[in-house]
């Protein structure tokens, strides 16, 4: 009988430990729930042109500034509260007005409605130092505040920035994946055809301009691996103010133009100006045949991943026909 009491003691003291120990334990997992808890609530932070922003988490209602930018949230899947109007359109362009459906104008890239993105009260507003350093203060009292440092040239920079602004980084490496892959894709059908010179002309209201590589399209070129004009390959944005002694240097073995017309028709009747220019019809380019006319929107203006897509697929079409 004593042997049995003695036993029974043993296992309620071995009972007590093994209580404790397992309070213990659960005390540490609360302990390290807890601590990942708190590092979740301070955010995350996006090193951008204006310095660093701490953004508490996803954002949901987001204002973005550039038309490139609202292209980058409609492929990374986000359909902003507010955004700049298209440079033309009523008042976005065609090949993205079905996805804008009761998004709130919030003014132009140059001229921004302060108020109007206050009034929407986002939790995270993505602008460019280019267009909007004087505001960028202002802009930073209403919500977390992320800028770009330009718009020109690659728009992938500006992308994995807005990825990353959105906690989409994941999302956004796809979209970018993919679009190297259809990059890599032409590249191979094209062949021996990237050896060809490019020439790209823009004309605009008072101005023409003969585009070199570090533009939308110029960049795009360069990707796929195309050849250049001398005069146009060159490592800046592009000769404006053109004169017409210069239309020798528009000569390639293709010419791609675009116009630039807000409504008023000057810029349309610059382009036809030119294009019946003694000249110009004296282009090796323009005799050959190998001429074409280009939507502006797609192939400059718009600068983004969506138009970037639909430039490709007019190469494929122009050279693949």
């Amino acid at each position: 009988m004593k042997n049995i009491k003695f036993l029974a003691a043993i296992i309620s003291i071995i009972s007590l430990f093994l209580l404790a120990a397992c309070g213990s334990n659960n005390d540490e997992k609360a302990e390290t729930n807890n601590d990942k808890n708190t590092a979740g609530d301070t955010g995350y932070t996006v090193e951008h042109a204006m310095g660093s922003t701490t953004i508490k988490e996803t954002p949901k209602k987001v204002v973005i500034l550039t038309n490139e930018g609202t292209e980058a949230l409609l492929a990374l899947g986000v359909k902003p509260v507010g955004a700049v109007k298209s440079w033309t359109g009523d008042p976005w362009y065609p090949h993205i007005a079905d996805e804008l459906t009761d998004v709130q104008v919030v003014g132009t890239e140059s001229e921004v409605n302060v108020e109007a993105i206050a009034g929407l009260q986002p939790d995270l507003i993505i602008g460019n130092k280019m267009r909007q350093e004087k505001i960028y203060e202002q802009l930073s009292k209403i919500a977390p505040t992320v800028f770009a440092e330009t718009l020109r040239g690659d728009w992938q920079e500006n992308f994995d920035l807005y990825a990353k602004a959105l906690n989409k980084e994941e999302e956004g490496k796809k979209v970018i994946d993919d679009y190297k892959q259809r990059i890599a894709d032409l590249k191979e059908k094209l062949g021996d055809k990237v050896n060809q010179e490019i020439s790209m002309v823009r004309f605009m209201a008072g101005d023409v301009r003969i585009y070199h590589k570090d533009t939308f399209s110029g960049v795009i070129l360069d990707q796929i691996g195309f050849a250049r004009p001398e005069s146009q390959n060159v490592d800046d944005f592009a000769e404006t103010n053109a004169t017409k002694e210069r239309i020798p240097a528009m000569d390639g073995d293709v010419l791609f133009y675009f116009t630039y017309e807000t409504g008023d028709g000057e810029a349309s009747t610059l382009e036809k100006e030119w294009i019946n220019d003694p000249l110009f019809k004296n282009l090796n380019v323009v005799k050959e045949g190998n001429i074409q006319k280009v939507d502006d929107i797609i192939w400059n203006t718009a600068g983004g991943v969506k138009a970037a897509n639909l430039m490709l697929d007019d190469i494929e079409k122009f050279f693949l026909k």
